[in-house]
């Protein structure tokens, strides 16, 4: 893995560890992530492959594995001691069956999931996890791979981990998606495959939330995930496209302690989704000096001012992706010079995917402004909190004047 992809997973907001947790709850969690972990040893590996072999050919070291399952823990918010375990995890991937649905979508995560990089995120779900079936990706079709998905879910019922991408339409226009021979509607097919799962991940907003399909008039009436399963542990990794690191971290977290991650209110992992992209941005200091981005091109674009006259969401978006960043770590969309559109959050299309301040927006905001935890904002986050932000942005505004006009 490389150093910034390292710098990114060990900042210190990734790297917390839940202080109202004593060290004997840590004691305990360990003890039973060891038990777990010895119980995955003693089954049947679902598939043969080593990733001792598969880091061996991708030239990782071990010092690297090592590296990269430090980072993970950190990332989950686990205290530096459970790295062992973490490492120990990863490599009883295989014994974790995975079927992966596609549904209203444009396959962006797969694509994401497929172009991740080292230690080959790819390779480690995709080789160390048995992936038993993933329309883009196998190699069946038609009769065959419908038979495939249902020996899957027979051999391993009660096993697998479901993930789906895509929205669900319930709408009127549901027909107009079908799926196999026998022409299941969509909310037929996730239903199937769901009910005998061990916990259902949705990944990326169209799964979560709707997402575009989802964006008004949503002529399908497309939903998400959560809207359709029922009595399933159910996990929400938004964003378009989901980060592969947080699709890593669930299933490592369920391999390691056999349970889904601590979620918050809106079904998210918080290790992923406990985070504001405006406390972490590297263009906060800008935001309260009151220096902002007025038009594109301007000085203050040229100098990274704040992006928030110029529409970013980072103020009512939680997400970890000013930490973990895409590319290896390379980049995220405000490092790009593009404000933040809240794609992890409901609603994203219609509420927040648009270059202008939510100041400017006919939402109102949650009672609290956006100073509130990720819990406080809750399902209230189906609004935005542009009253709040656009004072903070205002008086920050008067206030770096005043000083720019006292150097002067």
């Amino acid at each position: 893995m490389n150093r910034e992809a390292l710098r990114g997973l060990f900042t210190a907001k990734s790297a917390k560890v839940n202080t109202n947790k004593g060290e004997a709850y840590y004691k305990e969690l360990y003890k039973r992530c060891q038990k777990r972990l010895e119980e995955l040893k003693n089954l049947t590996p679902v598939n043969k492959v080593s990733i001792s072999e598969i880091l061996e050919d991708e030239g990782v070291s071990r010092r690297d594995f090592l590296k990269w399952a430090s980072a993970v823990t950190a990332m989950l918010m686990l205290p530096s001691s459970f790295t062992p375990l973490v490492a120990d995890a990863a490599q009883l991937m295989n014994r974790v069956p995975v079927i992966w649905i596609e549904l209203q979508d444009c396959a962006g995560n797969s694509e994401a999931l497929l172009r991740s990089d080292g230690p080959k995120i790819d390779e480690i779900i995709l080789d160390i996890i048995s992936l038993e079936f993933h329309e883009t990706l196998m190699a069946a079709a038609g009769h065959q791979a419908e038979s495939q998905l249902e020996d899957a879910m027979e051999k391993f019922k009660g096993r697998y981990l479901l993930f789906v991408e895509g929205a669900i339409p319930i709408g009127a226009g549901k027909e107009w998606c079908t799926i196999g021979a026998s022409g299941e509607t969509f909310e037929e097919h996730l239903k199937k495959v769901a009910k005998n799962s061990a916990a259902v991940i949705a990944v990326g907003t169209c799964a979560t939330f709707g997402g575009v399909p989802a964006a008004a008039p949503n002529p399908t009436g497309a939903v998400g995930v959560m809207d359709i399963v029922r009595g399933k542990p159910i996990v929400n990794i938004p964003a378009c496209p989901a980060n592969p690191a947080n699709m890593v971290g669930v299933i490592l977290h369920f391999v390691l302690t056999g349970q889904i991650p601590e979620l918050d209110s809106l079904l998210r992992p918080k290790f992923a989704f406990g985070y504001r992209i405006h406390d972490n941005c590297e263009r906060r200091a800008h935001f309260d000096a009151g220096e902002f981005v007025e038009e594109w091109g301007d000085e203050g674009a040229k100098n990274n001012f704040c992006l928030y006259k110029m529409g970013c969401k980072g103020p009512m978006t939680f997400n970890n992706c000013s930490i973990v960043r895409y590319n290896e770590a390379v980049n995220w969309p405000i490092g790009s010079g593009h404000g933040c559109i809240g794609c992890s959050e409901p609603d994203f299309w219609d509420k927040y995917a648009y270059e202008r301040p939510m100041a400017d927006a006919n939402i109102k905001a949650p009672t609290g402004g956006v100073e509130k935890s990720v819990d406080e904002f809750g399902l209230g986050l189906l609004t935005a909190a542009g009253v709040g932000i656009a004072i903070h942005a205002a008086a920050s505004a008067v206030l770096g004047k005043r000083d720019k006009e006292g150097e002067e």
